[in-house]
Formats: C-alpha cells, structure tokens, sequence
C-alpha cells in the first residue's frame, strides 16, 4: 500500500487567501485524485486578541487598511482570484469580524471525525459568501451537521471550555515554529509553502509525489 503524506494547513477561516489557498489545493486535488495527501487543519487565529465578541466588518477594515480607497485595494485581488475560482465570495453581507477560536476549536473535534475538510468548507461559505457569523453556536451547529457531525454534542460541548487550551497550544506551538502568516502548508513535516498558491503548483508537487513528474 502506498503511503500517505501529510499535509499540514495553518488557515482561519476568516483569511481571505486562505479561501484562495484552498480553492487552488481543492482544483489540484480533483485534478490529481491519486494524489497521497492526508491533510490536517491547523488552528491559526489572524487575530488572537480579537474580542470574544468580535468587531464590526467595517471598523476593522478601516484599522487594517485605512480608508474606504485602501480597503478596496486591498480586496481588489482578493475578488479577482475568488471570481476566476467560481468562489463568488460577498464579503457585502459580513457585518462583524468573529473571534474564531470556537470555529477552530470545531474543526479539531472534526479532526477526530475526519471531516475536517468538509467544515473548514462550511465555516468559509458561511462566512464569505453567506455573512454568517461563525462564533454563533447555532451557526457552528449546523456546519457541523452538514459535515455529519452530531450536533447536538458539538453545541454541549461549545457550551463549555473544552479543548479551548489544546486549540491555544497549537497556535502557540505554530508560531514558535516560525509560521507568522496563513496560509502555510507544511508537506511530509518538512517543506513549507507559504502563501496562496496555484493549483499548477500542487500538481507538479502530487507528480513529484506520485513518481509521474516527467522525465
């Protein structure tokens, strides 16, 4: 049997080019489907001081980049790669900046369900595209179904402190690793790649991976 390869992907949900990111590895992989990858998701928050009730969209952008002409610089890539990818984001409809520690902390209880590609897929629909706020329980709830998670078990357990230490540490240990920026994948444990990168990327590495890079 051939073996896996794991690769690691520090993301949050509420990073614009980590939605990228995905969308080109998610083309790659469809492409590639004999590609070997085991893919874990690693908690990564943009902003670990956000408060527990987030900011407003708009404020925080104005933090971040200024006036309403540097926002939209900002976003002006960010939307012409979402519209080539067919993402078709609506970043119109998010009124807050959640805090995303319980949406990490869903995805590592969706780890030990493997589903945690399917609820890292609801957590960015809701958000870009839906402007649902993804640090609501009801909202984490029904991405957690959707993915064929129990629900009712992950809405206790949000209700509750569990695994909030372990999703810090993790963070913690990213960082002290040297990951500053998401997104970052880290293949085999030992080549890192950093950034949103093209689908023509990730084929070439699953060839190189599955011996038919040519010759």
């Amino acid at each position: 049997m051939t073996q896996q390869v794991r690769l690691d992907i520090f993301a949050d949900p509420v990073c614009p080019w980590c939605l990228i990111g995905k969308a080109e590895l998610d083309r790659a992989l469809e492409s590639r489907p004999e590609h070997l990858f085991a893919i874990t998701w690693q908690p990564f928050r943009l902003d670990p001081q956000m408060p527990q009730a987030g900011m407003d969209y708009v404020a925080y952008m104005k933090m971040k980049f200024g006036d309403e002409k540097g926002i939209i610089a900002a976003m002006k890539p960010v939307m012409e790669a979402s519209e080539r990818l067919g993402l078709w984001i609506n970043p119109s409809l998010i009124e807050r900046v959640p805090n995303t520690l319980n949406a990490h902390r869903l995805l590592y209880w969706a780890g030990l369900e493997a589903a945690q590609t399917p609820v890292m897929s609801g957590l960015m629909r809701a958000h870009w595209r839906e402007g649902k706020n993804i640090s609501n329980p009801d909202v984490l709830v029904a991405i957690a179904e959707g993915a064929g998670m129990d629900g009712q078990m992950v809405r206790r357990l949000l209700a509750t402190t569990e695994d909030r230490d372990e999703v810090a540490t993790r963070e913690i240990h990213a960082r002290q690793r040297g990951i500053n920026s998401v997104p970052t994948f880290v293949v085999a444990d030992t080549h890192v790649v950093s950034g949103a990168q093209p689908a023509s990327l990730w084929m070439q590495v699953i060839d190189e991976l599955t011996g038919n890079s040519p010759a």
